[in-house]
Order: structure tokens, then C-alpha cells, then sequence
């Protein structure tokens, strides 16, 4: 049961780092705070994924209450959701990076703000729709009080690896350059499609049985 309940933990956290992508999201950070000096971007890092931490935490602990409202069943919204993880995949697996999540007018209107850890780096680029939308399918689909803490952990030690991540942005994005970040965001594009068409197929089969 215990290596059951740490199988799933594990997928949940290779779903989230193939749906956030961190590393391709670095140079984007790395750019976002040129401007700034070493202890204040550390600091803008730790800000984003503690503002992670609370989205992904809160779509956790409201994702099941939010479809009961809507009437919307954990089948429809998991080929929904599967649907959204293929479209960001395709983005990533063309090498886009950070395009599929924000769009030019959200760009522009952030450049301004200074609490850019809160936005864009938070919300929509590392806490969008994909991630939030996989951590409402795996909160629905393993209720109960030990399943939900071990996902919120989960979420916390990804936003620990992502803050470590950000600490040693500028040495990695030198040390990979473009072309290197580029093969990586390909690779969590195509593990992201992947765990979008698991999504979908397993929908499709509780809504359609005689698929299955």
C-alpha cells in the first residue's frame, strides 16, 4: 500500500515538472531579473514558489468542491484537463518557451510590476492552468486525509526543488545555453503529452465503458 501511495506522489511530481518545466522557464527568470542583485533575486525565487505552493495547495484543497459546484464530473474535467497538458506539449515540443503560458499583453503589463515573483513567474508561468489543473485531477481522483497531505508535501518539495533551481539559474543557463534548454523543454513536452493522453484515455473510458 505504502509503495502503492508513493508511486502516485512520484507521478504526480514528474507530471508537475513536465507541466511547469522549470528549466525552461529559467531563462526567463534570469531575464526577468537581470536588474536585480544576487540577494534580491534569491529572494524574488523564493517568493515565486512560496506563491506556488499556495495556488497549487489551494486548487488541491478546492479543485473537488469547485467541480461539485459546477456539476462537472472528475471524468469530463480529466479529458478536459488532458486536453489542455496535450496543447501545452505540442507548445513546448516546437520549442516555445513560456509562450503557451502568457500571452504578449500579459508580458507587457508585468514588466511594469515590481512583485514580478507573484506574477508572471508564479501565476501563469509556473502555477498555470497544466499544473493547476493535473493537482485538481490527482486530488479528486485519491481522496482522503493521507493521500491529500502527501500531494500537498509533494507540492512543497517541488517548490523547494524549483527555488533551488532559481538560486543557480544564471550558472545552468550559461552552463546549458539555449540549445540544451531547448532539448529539455522538447522532452518534458513529450512526457507532458504523455500524461495528457493518460488523462484522456482513462476519462474517455468512465465516460464511454464500451470503449474500455
Amino acid at each position: 500500500m505504502q509503495s502503492l501511495e508513493f508511486a502516485i506522489f512520484l507521478q504526480f511530481f514528474v507530471g508537475l515538472i513536465a507541466a511547469v518545466n522549470p528549466i525552461g522557464i529559467m531563462p526567463i527568470f534570469v531575464t526577468l531579473t537581470a536588474h536585480m542583485g544576487s540577494e534580491e533575486r534569491n529572494k524574488t525565487a523564493f517568493t515565486a514558489n512560496i506563491a506556488v505552493t499556495v495556488i497549487l495547495t489551494v486548487s488541491l484543497l478546492a479543485g473537488q468542491f469547485l467541480l461539485d459546484m459546477f456539476s462537472i464530473s472528475l471524468d469530463s474535467f480529466r479529458v478536459a484537463g488532458g486536453l489542455l497538458l496535450l496543447t501545452i506539449a505540442f507548445s513546448m515540443m516546437s520549442g516555445k518557451l513560456g509562450e503557451d503560458k502568457q500571452n504578449k499583453q500579459e508580458k507587457s503589463e508585468s514588466a511594469s510590476r515590481e512583485q514580478i515573483g507573484v506574477v508572471p513567474l508564479a501565476m501563469p508561468l509556473m502555477a498555470g492552468p497544466g499544473a493547476i489543473s493535473s493537482t485538481i485531477v490527482y486530488g479528486s481522483r485519491f481522496p482522503g486525509i493521507p493521500n491529500t497531505l502527501g500531494i500537498a508535501a509533494t507540492i512543497i518539495t517541488f517548490a523547494f526543488c524549483c527555488w533551488l533551481l532559481f538560486r543557480a539559474a544564471p550558472i545552468i543557463v550559461r552552463f546549458l545555453g539555449q540549445t540544451g534548454i531547448n532539448v529539455i523543454t522538447r522532452i518534458m513536452g513529450l512526457i507532458l503529452a504523455a500524461l495528457g493522453i493518460e488523462f484522456i484515455a482513462t476519462g474517455l473510458r468512465a465516460l464511454f465503458p464500451g470503449l474500455s
